[in-house]
């Protein structure tokens, strides 16, 4: 395959407490397509050594992806899932030379007229504590620097992320997750993303639409504040679309790939 010109590469970013794990169905059927498919673990998530409490910054956090789109000596289309927009939008900023596409798959996407941490801060005002159900979320670090952990909860997961997966796939993530932050602190005094950067890369947003913790009202408005290339809905996708639709979702991804890439 090293000589097919039609081959892309995707690298796929995983979302708040989960790891390269999650991507598990979704990277053999890409593969299987003819594309290379890297999948990483952020720091304090997946096999990744770190703790959360010793991340106190979202760059740091992010780190793992930056450092492996910078080894590359080609374009990568970057996936980045939920909290995973945050980092791909990042890794946009940085290296944009290095990211041909980058895909939103009901993912924060940020805009670069606020700061980063404007699309989660709208995020968490429409939401209620109660929706969080049995998740766990502790303040620790300083007044000046505080970090919000989260543990996800079984039964949130259940009703909220994996309501349309496998039972499978919910029980491997209540093995796996690990405690995990928005950076929402972090990213409030976080400078912009730029227009040169992050603007400047071509954008598409997946839609989930069933999607019940970021759920669709969320993420139109999100496409709507800062309007992406392209929008592909996944109707009956919840919010672990590359569990709950994984063919839905590799088709999607082949087709913004020969569109976009």
């Amino acid at each position: 395959m090293a000589g097919n010109k039609n081959q892309k590469h995707f690298v796929l970013v995983h979302g708040l407490c989960h790891g390269a794990w999650c991507w598990y169905k979704l990277k053999p059927q890409l593969e299987s397509a003819g594309h290379r498919v890297t999948v990483l673990d952020l720091a304090a998530s997946g096999i990744n050594m770190e703790a959360i409490q010793d991340v106190r910054t979202f760059h740091e956090y992010t780190r793992p992806l930056l450092g492996f789109l910078a080894s590359l000596n080609e374009q990568a289309i970057v996936v980045g899932h939920s909290l995973g927009g945050m980092n791909l939008a990042l890794a946009m900023d940085l290296l944009p030379h290095k990211i041909s596409v980058g895909v939103f798959l009901t993912a924060f996407m940020p805009d670069t007229t606020h700061q980063p941490s404007y699309v989660i801060d709208k995020y968490l005002e429409g939401g209620s504590e109660e929706a969080w159900q049995d998740s766990l979320t502790v303040t620790i670090g300083s007044p000046e620097q505080p970090l919000t952990i989260t543990t996800l909860g079984p039964k949130f997961m259940a009703s909220q992320l994996y309501q349309l997966s496998s039972v499978d796939d919910l029980e491997l993530a209540k093995t796996l997750v690990r405690p995990g932050s928005l950076f929402q602190q972090d990213l409030s005094k976080a400078k912009n993303f730029s227009d040169e950067g992050y603007g400047s890369v071509t954008r598409v947003f997946v839609l989930c639409g069933e999607d019940k913790t970021m759920t669709p009202e969320i993420q139109r408005w999100m496409i709507q504040n800062y309007p992406p290339k392209g929008v592909v809905e996944i109707k009956g996708a919840d919010h672990m679309a590359m569990c709950s639709r994984t063919k839905q979702l590799c088709d999607n991804l082949l087709e913004i790939a020969n569109t976009y890439a």
